[in-house]
């Protein structure tokens, strides 16, 4: 992991958190549900594949939102996300893996659990179709985590920031790649981020995540090479149903 005094302190704190916080004692084996296909999927419907984040809060957001998950991710489905990503991160997002078991329940779509993973029992909380694996936290431990993940049958995002986490993922034989346009060290969002990353990405689905707000954005990081999109807060902020639909369509 790299040097933490480098993290600005609310992802510090994240950390610590996750640190602390266990994972299930059994074992875990999911029958997943493809992304690869539900992106295909939403570029033949002439959609772009939006992965839409189902975030009550954030460190970088103002207020929560306490609607039922289930009607958010309902709403995301039907504004045309290709999958879900949802929160179970408690203690600074919100989130639960209760709520994830729920939304997974109640929608046809990959969902992706996005938490902070650092040990290998805490894949065993719940049931999801899509992990997310962080290079930057997990360093030398990406490998392990990987094949670990895929041992139970999930399919795996791995997040880079850099071009060397971005070689170091592809190393360790990522298929799915996102590109963070936000800085962990300062929380600060560049789009210039995945321009500049996504053309080390050779033969991987590339994911856009952060800062994407805008039909510009989205148009700005396809050019880019972006195969997906994850967005959260665009989509979260105001009406669900209607946010997803302006970002994904590409016809209005």
């Amino acid at each position: 992991m790299d040097d933490e005094g480098q993290l600005d302190p609310a992802v510090r704190s994240i950390l610590d958190a996750a640190r602390e916080r266990g994972g299930a004692e059994g074992r875990v084996e999911v029958g997943v549900r493809s992304l690869a296909d539900a992106f295909e999927q939403a570029e033949r419907d002439g959609r772009v594949p939006v992965i839409a984040e189902v975030k009550p809060t954030s460190p970088t957001t103002q207020g929560t939102r306490e609607d039922d998950p289930v009607e958010l991710a309902a709403a995301m489905v039907e504004g045309g996300a290709a999958a879900l990503s949802v929160l179970t991160e408690p203690d600074h997002f919100g989130g639960s893996p209760e709520f994830l078991e729920r939304v997974r329940e109640s929608v046809d779509v990959p969902v992706l659990r996005k938490d902070f993973l650092l040990h290998e029992s805490q894949l065993d909380a719940v049931e999801a179709d899509v992990v997310l694996l962080i290079a930057r936290f997990l360093g030398e431990d990406l490998e392990p985590m990987l094949e670990a993940a895929r041992e139970r049958g999930f399919q795996v995002l791995v997040e880079v920031h850099t071009v060397a986490e971005a070689e170091r993922a592809v190393e360790a034989g990522a298929e799915f790649v996102g590109v963070n346009n936000r800085d962990l060290g300062e929380l600060e969002v560049d789009l210039e981020t995945f321009e500049r990353v996504a053309p080390e990405l050779d033969g991987v689905t590339r994911v856009a995540e952060s800062g994407i707000a805008t039909r510009d954005d989205v148009e700005r990081m396809r050019a880019a090479g972006a195969d997906a999109l994850l967005i959260g807060s665009a989509i979260m902020d105001g009406d669900v149903y209607e946010n997803t639909r302006r970002l994904t369509q590409n016809e209005l």
